[in-house]
């Protein structure tokens, strides 16, 4: 009998529609072990724990949502491979007894590097939403950057949290309305604003097309609240690749005109091209984030960490340099900072994170990858973010 790939994906889908199937050991490598606690549930241990939880508990909507990237997501997987072709060079008899993680961005301290990626509707992952997120990233010393897209507003996570906030910004054509909303993340105390510039169309989202995305009856984006002729889904409409959530027209002109309206540190997010990262740094940012959107938008272009060594020697340190995309071991974090980052954003993971376990997920995930970042540091020899450099990276 002969299956069409359609017919696959709509028989998958109605399997991760159902809540009360078990654990599917089949997906199991061979020989790996089911870990449960007493109470029968699967006890996440390491990040790669929660992605097939998460499948079990959130709507097939929810999950084609995140989990999917454009095109036939080449990018996507290459944002993973990248990281695992990368070899680590260890160093042993060194003095590794107390592990500083702390990083300064913008003139404050953090605990550790890890901070949360702006991700869209948090809500449609788990009734906790935002605010669960934001409880989750607090007690995890994570910095937690609140997307335009969120079904929660910034005043209310804010009020939530006493963690740190920034926020990112999709430019609106009204710039009437853009003021307003960047003035709102500052009221709230949010300390950056990052600005995502890779995106005035979006890519080709397949799955999300095949499902008809959109956010149900109830559940809206407070951020964009006023604005005509805003689409209930994420999709442009039908023979167009325009939407009316993003400016097409966005151009250096409008960063230099959110510069000048903004008090926080400004980041470009989504510069792949070390032109674009040069260009940025003459321009005046306060940082730059390296993405590829989590490949969700423009296919088979570079995985994030190819590109980072490439923007690093470009900006030479004049900036923050920051990097998403692929991140799901505490070694990917190690790689990324001896390559030039001075920090790493992670979103898929924690969302899979909030999907299973709300807010105490969240948390978890970025414990998970604190430590695995600790161990990985000590037996490479390193007693300090300062301290990694390239020497960390094998080259045969």
């Amino acid at each position: 009998m002969t299956i069409t790939r359609r017919k696959l994906l709509q028989n998958t889908s109605v399997l991760v529609g159902s809540t009360a199937l078990s654990f599917n050991n089949a997906s199991m490598t061979e020989g790996q072990e089911v870990r449960k606690t007493p109470e029968g549930i699967v006890d996440p241990i390491e990040l790669l724990d929660f992605e097939p939880l998460a499948r079990k508990q959130i709507t097939p909507v929810a999950w084609e949502y995140i989990s999917s990237g454009a095109g036939d997501e080449i990018s996507l997987r290459w944002n993973r491979e990248s990281y695992d072709r990368l070899r680590l060079m260890p160093s042993a008899l060194v003095d590794v007894s107390s592990i500083d993680l702390r990083v300064n961005l913008f003139g404050r301290e953090l605990p550790h590097p890890i901070l949360l990626a702006p991700t869209a509707y948090h809500r449609l992952v788990h009734n906790e939403g935002e605010l669960g997120t934001a409880r989750g990233a607090a007690a995890a010393g994570a910095v937690m950057v609140v997307s335009t897209m969120a079904t929660t507003s910034i005043e209310e996570i804010a009020a939530e949290t006493k963690g740190p906030l920034w926020f990112q910004l999709y430019v609106h054509p009204d710039h009437g309305f853009t003021r307003n909303l960047v003035q709102r993340a500052e009221a709230a105390g949010c300390r950056a604003l990052v600005v995502t510039i890779d995106t005035p169309v979006l890519g080709m989202r397949y799955r999300e097309m095949r499902i008809k995305f959109a956010l149900p009856q109830g559940m809206d984006r407070p951020h964009l609240r006023g604005l005509p002729d805003v689409p209930s889904g994420h999709l442009p409409q039908e023979k167009t690749i325009y939407s009316a959530l993003f400016d097409a027209k966005l151009s250096w002109k409008d960063i230099e005109w959110l510069r000048s309206i903004a008090k926080v540190p400004v980041l470009l997010k989504g510069i792949l091209n070390p032109e674009d990262a040069d260009r940025a740094v003459r321009s005046g940012v306060d940082g730059i984030i390296v993405s590829n959107h989590g490949a969700r938008n423009l296919d088979t272009v570079p995985a994030t960490i190819d590109v980072l060594p490439l923007i690093a020697e470009r900006v030479k340190r004049s900036v923050p340099l920051l990097i998403d995309g692929g991140i799901r071991r505490g070694t990917d974090v190690l790689k990324a900072l001896a390559l030039g980052a001075d920090a790493v954003l992670i979103g898929r993971p924690y969302l899979y994170g909030l999907g299973t376990m709300g807010g105490k997920g969240v948390a978890l995930v970025v414990d998970i990858l604190h430590r695995e970042l600790q161990a990985a540091m000590a037996l490479t020899g390193n007693t300090s973010i300062k301290a990694i450099n390239r020497s960390v990276i094998f080259r045969p």
